[in-house]
């Protein structure tokens, strides 16, 4: 071989290393970022509020509650990332949680490949309304975080009942009853308003069948399975 064959070749690979250092550094910056739930949602994103005018705030779209605003959400995050497999959340109109919820789980779905999340409402309106949340939580990150974890298609282009990234990760939104889980098998499920879903207990049992990692249960106080199961008094009639 030629001398000026080696310093080509020796161009070359100096001109690919240089251009795949800024992907890595990106990659780096994103990895990050993304490290931890709480700081993602809290520095690099934002929520929505439709009552934003009402209220009388500058923009629809705000940070979410700092630490100091909001003490017990540092404490709600600890507890979505424990090693808990099934986690029971009270919940009100004010206090946020369910954006809470839908975060983490949407920063797991962008960053881990392969990594699929269900979200089961007593309606398909409520469902697509969580999906939304996933959707905002996305595009309101800085365009080079949304350019380390793409979408395999425009938001605009994806489903009012899902989000999917290039990497496999997807988020789905599901309605009520025990049948709409059984072809899935998520890492991840949340079940939104279990107190108001006649065969929460049915979908449970179909949850555990279909073997997710971690399963959520928020809702609103009221009687029924949600407020038997949660406080250890459901008795199997198997």
């Amino acid at each position: 071989m030629q001398p000026e064959f080696y310093r080509a070749t020796a161009r070359l690979r100096l001109s690919q290393i240089q251009r795949s250092k800024p992907s890595q550094e990106l990659a780096e910056r994103a990895r990050e970022a993304t490290r931890d739930a709480y700081a993602w949602v809290t520095q690099y994103t934002k929520t929505y509020n439709e009552q934003w005018v009402k209220q009388g705030r500058s923009s629809p779209y705000e940070s979410f509650p700092s630490a100091a605003e909001r003490p017990d959400f540092p404490a709600i995050f600890e507890l979505l990332a424990s090693s808990e497999p099934v986690l029971w959340f009270e919940k009100s109109r004010t206090m946020m949680e369910s954006w809470a919820i839908v975060a983490y789980l949407t920063i797991n779905a962008m960053t881990v490949a392969m990594r699929g999340v269900v979200l089961q409402c007593q309606k398909e309106e409520k469902a697509r309304q969580l999906i939304k949340y996933v959707k905002c939580l996305y595009s309101q990150q800085p365009q080079w975080l949304q350019g380390a974890y793409p979408l395999s298609k425009p938001l605009h282009s994806q489903s009012d009942l899902s989000c999917q990234w290039a990497a496999g990760g997807y988020v789905v939104g599901i309605p009520g009853g025990a049948d709409q889980m059984r072809s899935y098998h998520p890492w991840a499920v949340m079940s939104d308003e279990s107190s108001f879903q006649p065969d929460a207990g049915e979908c449970y049992n179909e949850y555990l069948a279909a073997g997710p990692e971690k399963i959520i249960f928020n809702s609103s106080a009221g009687p029924g399975w949600f407020a038997d199961a949660r406080h250890d008094i459901v008795v199997n009639c198997e």
